[in-house]
């Protein structure tokens, strides 16, 4: 694939999670985003309490390589690499051959500059995740905080799967919002959220059944809520910086709108009502477990899984 040949996002709708949108704020903000809030574009995960907003971020990234079980020359997808930084540290400490793909031209480019100048196992590349395209899988699928962003998350399990081998492991933090919210909730604690930070929020049980229904089994599943909210509080430090809101004025009433959901964040933390959730899926390693490339996702199958989806959520809590 020609990395410097740009995914071509649709035309923008009124979903807060368009990726013509994504892709043009990624595209600005990138470069002064990472000034601002060092390489790791996620969230930190404090054990002790004390601990530096950079190594937290790294703690996150260890937190899940080992739950993951990652081992030295695993082939690894990191889908929505950012600026490549844990692409680069699981290459460097892990000994995975990582490869990262971003949406964003300006994330890729950035990633491949540090790459370069790392010197080890990764390459990054320009691709739609919705639109994976390779010609083998991989031993781990890597994604952290990315998948919020895409348009039919069901679907992207379902097609993501099939590029992890036969006993591969799925390892993935999100954002979510906790099930079950009202209407009232959603309005004030979520839709803020969403529209400043284009995603669409779900549960964790519906990641739950999308991996399930994708031919994955759960290995863990864990609520970080507790351990990640403090990232908010100094992200609201952050964006106190005056550069910020003179670009604001700038760029319009959307650019306050992305400022103003730093807040909204820290406010569902506080209420419960933002999530930050891990999953570490395993898929089957014996017959079971190898679809393959070749097998298309039929919509049979397709609509199997909305079905199986729907009957989970009618199920008593």
């Amino acid at each position: 694939m020609n990395s410097l040949t740009s995914p071509k996002p649709p035309l923008v709708s009124r979903r807060p999670n368009d990726k013509r949108k994504i892709v043009e704020h990624y595209d600005f903000v990138s470069p002064y985003y990472q000034s601002l809030w060092g390489e790791h574009l996620h969230h930190g995960y404090w054990i002790r309490g004390d601990e530096s907003k950079e190594a937290a971020q790294i703690q996150l990234t260890e937190h899940l390589a080992n739950l993951a079980n990652l081992s030295p020359g695993a082939e690894l997808l990191d889908i929505g690499c950012g600026f490549g930084a844990s692409s680069l540290l699981l290459a460097r400490k892990y000994g995975a051959c990582a490869t990262g793909i971003t949406i964003s031209p300006v994330q890729v480019e950035m990633a491949q500059k540090a790459g370069a100048a790392a010197q080890v196992h990764a390459q990054f590349l320009l691709m739609d995740a919705e639109a994976l395209t390779f010609a083998h899988q991989f031993d781990v699928l890597w994604s952290v905080e990315s998948i919020s962003h895409y348009q039919d998350r069901r679907k992207f399990f379902l097609n993501a799967a099939r590029f992890l081998k036969p006993g591969g492991t799925f390892a993935l933090t999100d954002w979510f919002k906790r099930a079950s919210l009202s209407p009232a909730q959603t309005s004030k604690f979520i839709r803020p959220i969403e529209e400043g930070m284009f995603v669409e929020l779900d549960s964790m049980d519906d990641y739950e059944c999308y991996l399930v229904d994708s031919g994955l089994q759960i290995v863990e599943r864990q609520d970080l809520s507790r351990q990640c909210a403090k990232s908010w509080d100094l992200g609201l430090d952050i964006i106190r910086n005056g550069s910020l809101w003179s670009l604001a004025a700038k760029q319009g009433s959307h650019f306050v709108t992305y400022l103003k959901a730093f807040r909204a964040i820290r406010d569902g933390y506080r209420s419960g009502n933002f999530v930050y959730g891990l999953f570490v899926a395993k898929k089957p390693a014996g017959p079971e477990g190898n679809l393959g490339l070749a097998k298309p996702i039929s919509s049979d199958r397709l609509r199997n899984s909305f079905a199986n989806a729907d009957s989970r959520k009618n199920r008593p809590v």
